[in-house]
């Protein structure tokens, strides 16, 4: 490609550069230059312009952009390309889901050549319908064909979209005296309608091992939640040991993500059964957000997954902490106990 200024009676037919700000109105920049233009240019006292002229091997921006896009989606991706518009295609979301990446074919796409580029949210990142999963940007007006070809191989596949196989989910909330009741109902269901699922039954017991047992057996919701009044603090504690009572089982204790420490995974009769930290009543981002979506979209959550979510596992604060990570007076390393 080449670029630089030149002689209107060398314009026609090249890419402007530059947009240009004429008496007939405003000339934006990406405009294939016609007669007519180069007209409006001449009346502006203006004979000279910054263009871009595509060589006999270049790719049109627009035309790279689509191409490289429809290459990243997976087959199954759950995701539609808008119309090209200045060398871009965003890849948004048909359905509430997780996004899965292969990082590997991203960056080696990203390393063919500078102006080919990929830009897209962290992997397992949850979305709803019409979110953004990815943007392809062409910086230059036109790109070389070899090069195209190359890194959508390289990036064929991808990206897809991950979306819910359950439908719904029970909760199951155990009640002490003084304890916090029915806070938290409403930030639980607003992270199922946000997987498009719906929250089937609220069930309430006593904190009591044999209670809660009952509880989780009479659960109809294809996908089981507790979130108890009093903090679960051991893999021995109520809940999970109300769990294994039902005939279930703890697969999982504890998350190496802040907040969502206490969060606790197993199962019952084949169906997934999470066990909510008392932090997850706020609606912030919590730990709790990332295991539900992988469970809610059938994606593996065993015990390996979640002890790779530390890194980048440190969330934002949260005001209902009741012992914040470093509250007034404690050392910098004293964490909370409720997360």
């Amino acid at each position: 490609m080449k670029f630089g200024p030149v002689p209107l009676t060398e314009a026609e037919g090249a890419i402007l550069a530059h947009s240009l700000q004429l008496p007939s109105g405003r000339l934006r920049k990406g405009v294939v230059l016609q007669a007519a233009h180069l007209d409006d240019l001449r009346a502006a006292d203006i004979h000279e312009v910054t263009v871009a002229r595509l060589g006999p091997d270049d790719i049109h921006e627009d035309a790279a952009a689509e191409t490289l896009a429809s290459a990243l989606l997976d087959r199954a991706a759950n995701i539609h390309l808008t119309q090209p518009f200045t060398g871009r295609v965003n890849l948004i979301a048909d359905a509430p889901g997780v996004v899965l990446i292969d990082a590997d074919r991203i960056d080696a796409a990203n390393a063919v050549d500078p102006m080919i580029t990929v830009a897209t949210v962290p992997p397992h990142h949850q979305l709803r319908a019409g979110g953004m999963v990815a943007t392809v940007k062409i910086i230059s007006y036109g790109v070389e064909g070899a090069a195209l070809a190359r890194a959508a191989d390289l990036a064929r596949g991808a990206i897809r979209l991950a979306v819910p196989v359950h439908a719904d989910a029970s909760l199951i909330l155990t009640e002490i005296p003084g304890g916090p009741g029915d806070k938290g109902v409403e930030a639980v269901e607003n992270r199922l309608t946000g997987l498009g699922m719906r929250l089937s039954e609220t069930l309430r017991c006593a904190h009591d091992e044999a209670a809660l047992a009952q509880a989780i057996s009479r659960a109809t919701g294809e996908i089981v939640l507790i979130l108890t009044a009093s903090a679960t603090s051991d893999p021995q504690d109520t809940a999970p040991e109300a769990l294994r009572r039902a005939g279930g089982q703890v697969t999982r204790f504890g998350l190496p993500v802040d907040p969502g420490n206490l969060l606790f995974l197993g199962s019952i009769d084949s169906r997934p059964v999470i066990g909510l930290p008392g932090s997850a009543r706020s609606p912030v981002l919590h730990g709790a957000d990332w295991v539900l979506a992988r469970v809610a979209c059938g994606l593996p959550v065993d015990s390996a997954v979640i002890a790779r979510m530390g890194v980048g596992g440190l969330l934002k604060e949260i005001p209902t902490r009741p012992q914040p990570r470093r509250a007034r007076g404690t050392p910098p390393d004293k964490p909370g106990d409720d997360s």
